[in-house]
């Protein structure tokens, strides 16, 4: 084959790339224009002078162990039929985000080598496969729940459902990483993605720039809602913005932020009130500690990550509680809560899915913990990690947490928590994870 020839044959993937290419150029014009408006705009964004800065460097024999008992996650909820990974411990379920943090984790697995890159392929074509063929909702977008045996649109008691659910656009969005991590980066598995998002609308979740999700109402009706907080929905936009589409307007931070005084460390927050809107708002680690490992942060997403950051190392420097906080499941009902820096007009607020208070629930997240060490490392972080070091079962994986007031272990293992170790200990090796080469 002569090079005219081999030209002629890749041309779908250089075109492909091309197209990638391009998007990553738009996200870095709309980032410098998304910058110079917060700044003209808001006199409290005044950048942080001492935030600390990563640098790659070798894991230690402990930090290899304990990605390896993250790994122990994916071994044991692994479906050989389908290539899915089960959201919780022994709970045949997952949705697109922890389908989303199934591949963060394997492709993490595969850069720290504690799997063959001929395992990494043989479970990547697998679960590309059954993406591939997945049922969507409406024939337009993944569903919101799938069984990972079947591979049926579930509802989220895993009871089967024909039409769906529904679909969430910030978990669609999040599935994007990995995709982009792999196209650029194993791109003999480029035609396995495309054969994904060619069957995918997009279209359907993008109007004005903005996200949307789709619900099915009381009376079975499709309603579209926009999707995404401070924090979250400019994560998740910039995954889609890889894509080619326009989310300019779920790129910008400024459009519904204000500050809230915690220790005298001015934090972002989103106003948009959850009785108007029909959304809670969450401050927590968790979109920030993903965009600083996996993109790397923006000017402003890591000015906003280090005071949410800082927020914490300043709660346990007043109360003597050790403090990481993000959304987690837990081994109790109501089985998922959101700690967070602050909710609903609340500082240190601990809330369920339906805004209802869960105070006795406050727990340090695991996750939480590993994404701080990893991103700055400071005595503060070291002395987290050294706090929840032992949190873990070695055949099953690490728990989720420990609560606050009780101080026992949090012992819900998920696919999130243990993605997201493994993740963060990929970053300390190599640095952010979507490095497009």
């Amino acid at each position: 084959m002569n090079f005219k020839e081999g030209l002629i044959k890749a041309r779908s993937h250089i075109i492909f790339i091309l197209g990638l290419i391009c998007a990553v150029f738009i996200i870095a014009k709309l980032e410098k224009w998304n910058v110079e408006k917060l700044l003209r705009e808001s006199v409290e964004f005044k950048p942080s002078p001492d935030i600390p800065k990563a640098v790659a460097e070798p894991l230690t024999e402990q930090e290899l162990r304990w990605a390896k008992i993250a790994w122990r996650y994916f071994q044991n909820n692994f479906h050989p039929n389908t290539g899915m990974v089960n959201s919780v411990d022994k709970y045949p379920a997952t949705t697109m985000w922890d389908t989303a943090s199934y591949l963060m984790a394997l492709i993490s697995a595969e850069r720290i080598k504690l799997i063959s890159k001929r395992e990494f392929d043989r479970r990547l074509s697998l679960i590309l496969k059954t993406l591939s063929r997945l049922p969507l909702f409406e024939g337009k977008l993944p569903n919101k729940s799938y069984n990972t045996i079947t591979t049926q649109m579930v509802d989220y008691n895993n009871k089967r459902t024909e039409r769906g659910i529904g679909w969430s656009a910030i978990d669609i969005c999040r599935l994007l990483v990995p995709f982009n991590i792999i196209v650029w980066n194993f791109p003999e598995h480029t035609e396995e993605i495309k054969a994904i998002i060619k069957r995918w609308d997009f279209n359907a979740m993008v109007k004005d720039g903005q996200l949307y999700g789709a619900i099915v109402d009381k009376t079975g009706k499709t309603v579209y809602v926009q999707e995404g907080r401070l924090g979250y929905e400019e994560y998740a936009a910039k995954a889609l913005t890889l894509m080619g589409y326009d989310v300019s307007k779920a790129l910008r931070y400024f459009d519904y932020l204000a500050f809230v005084d915690i220790y005298g460390i001015k934090i972002p927050y989103d106003i948009r009130a959850p009785k108007e809107y029909e959304a809670h708002t969450y401050v927590l680690s968790e979109p920030y500690i993903l965009d600083g490992i996996e993109f790397g942060w923006d000017i402003v997403s890591r000015e906003f990550a280090y005071r949410v950051y800082k927020a914490q190392e300043e709660r346990w420097k007043h109360t003597g509680i050790w403090t990481a906080v993000s959304e987690d499941n837990i081994d109790q009902a109501p089985y998922f809560v959101y700690n967070t820096v602050y909710s609903d007009g609340k500082a240190w607020n601990c809330i369920t899915q339906e805004g209802k208070d869960a105070s006795r629930f406050k727990s340090i997240s695991t996750k939480a913990v590993f994404g701080w060490y990893v991103l700055y490392r400071t005595l503060y972080t070291k002395e987290l990690i050294r706090e929840i070091q032992t949190l873990y079962e070695p055949d099953r994986g690490w728990y989720s947490g420990r609560y606050e007031i009780t101080k026992l272990p949090n012992k819900a293992i998920t696919c999130n928590t243990n993605a997201i170790i493994l993740e963060s200990l990929c970053f300390k090796k190599f640095g952010r994870l979507v490095s497009l080469y």
